[in-house]
């Protein structure tokens, strides 16, 4: 399923309904989304004191992504991509998500559609991890020096 080496929590076919889409009809309903998110974390502690408290909360995860997807109403589907892997950072301890997120019923002759991305924490935990975020972070330098 995911293929790294280090410790993963994963969810696998989240489904959420909300507004997704550029066109006025697809803003004006809710659309099913597919989400499976793999969060690169450190397990060592929880799986020797079989502590909950110890564990990242994959029903924290889905509770909060599920949210996420509902408040932001996103047009893009990269945009939305990369407003969870922000907040997923933001909120939990992990080093690496890898996130993909598919419509279902956008394309009647696909299964699904959709996109996937990979982000590694920021260095500051105040800083986006988008492509986006990081290119004003460094063109904000660049105009500093």
């Amino acid at each position: 399923m995911f293929h790294t080496q280090s410790d993963v929590v994963f969810v696998k076919g989240l489904k959420v309904e909300a507004v997704i889409g550029v066109f006025d009809w697809e803003r004006a309903i809710t659309q099913p989304l597919l989400i499976d998110i793999a969060l690169e974390t450190d397990i060592s502690r929880a799986s020797v004191s079989d502590d909950v408290n110890d564990a990242l909360s994959y029903k924290d995860v889905c509770d909060d992504v599920s949210e996420w997807c509902k408040q932001i109403q996103a047009k893009l589907l990269e945009h939305l991509a990369g407003q969870i892997s922000d907040r997923l950072f933001e909120k939990y301890d992990c080093q690496k998500i890898t996130l993909s997120i598919a419509k279902p019923t956008a394309i009647v002759q696909a299964d699904a559609v959709g996109v996937q991305i990979t982000r590694y924490a920021p260095a500051s935990t105040s800083e986006p991890a988008t492509k986006e975020a990081a290119k004003e972070v460094n063109d904000t330098q660049a105009d500093d020096a």
